[in-house]
């Protein structure tokens, strides 16, 4: 058991958004903080880096699109803290808008990382989480977007609040299913694999927080999606309008939200502010 129980975990923290969350909850987060990367050397380069400016994050691989590399960090949590106190899930990817790799194999490479991905992470460690714990998916508006340009029929199941997590995955794969038919635009689905993956995402954390209300109330965990907005990093190019600093002030701000706090959760969170999608 580590001196300290507290714990802080970020997944894909060793550049951008990620990078600068870990830095933020170093400085502020009473307890340890975990970086985790799918790449060892990147992963612990971040580390250093961090060590540099005077603080000390832990180091932990993570590939989130592998069910043995999370259940490994879950066991490490499990030994080192007895549990975890803030989860973080910020790992992700998304094709640049000029790639020419076919539509059908970006949905899916797209929808296994930031939506598969996530929700394994979140099956695996959510058991794990201690009572007062905070977590955090890093969502996007684009996937408010892509529910507006859904046919009313799909945007109907996913506003509905008896909508299961079953029922989620489900609507994800046919999406993926769909695009590989080529029939994705007949059957009302729009043309952008990262905004409904992250429509999967926000969907996702409003049935978790959900689950959370029923099985462990009394634990008062907070879980909610959160927007960062448009940052410039690797994934948003010259097309970012904010520092990767004030990326990290919202995901932050839910990550830290005090013991006594009731809301919000199962929201989607953009500069603070609760957003109707």
């Amino acid at each position: 058991m580590s001196s300290c129980s507290r714990v802080a975990l970020v997944t894909g923290a060793n550049k951008g958004i990620g990078f600068a969350i870990a830095r933020d909850l170093c400085r502020q987060f009473s307890g340890d903080v975990v970086l985790t990367a799918r790449d060892t050397a990147r992963g612990r380069a971040a580390v250093q880096q961090l060590q540099a400016e005077g603080l000390s994050p832990r180091f932990h691989q993570l590939d989130i699109d592998d069910l043995q590399s999370i259940r490994a960090l879950r066991d490490f949590l499990k030994k080192e803290y007895g549990g975890l106190n803030v989860l973080v899930n910020n790992a992700g990817i998304a094709f640049k808008l000029d790639d020419l790799t076919p539509f059908d194999i970006q949905a899916e490479v797209t929808l296994k990382t930031n939506f598969f991905g996530t929700r394994n992470v979140c099956t695996e460690l959510l058991p794990i989480m201690k009572p007062h714990g905070r977590v955090v998916n890093i969502s996007s508006l684009q996937g408010s977007k892509a529910l507006e340009n859904c046919s009313e029929d799909l945007q109907e199941k996913f506003r509905c609040e008896t909508l299961t997590e079953e029922d989620l995955v489900d609507l994800m794969k046919k999406f993926v299913e769909d695009t590989k038919n080529e029939v994705h635009e007949r059957e009302g689905w729009p043309n952008s694999a990262y905004g409904v993956s992250k429509l999967g995402v926000t969907v996702l954390s409003r049935i978790l927080a959900q689950h959370l209300d029923e099985k462990r109330k009394a634990d008062m965990i907070l879980l909610n999606a959160c927007c960062p907005g448009l940052v410039k990093t690797d994934m948003a190019g010259a097309h970012g309008s904010r520092t990767v600093e004030e990326g990290a002030e919202t995901p932050v701000y839910l990550a830290l939200l005090p013991p006594d706090a009731t809301e919000p959760h199962g929201q989607l969170v953009h500069d603070k502010v609760i957003q109707n999608w």
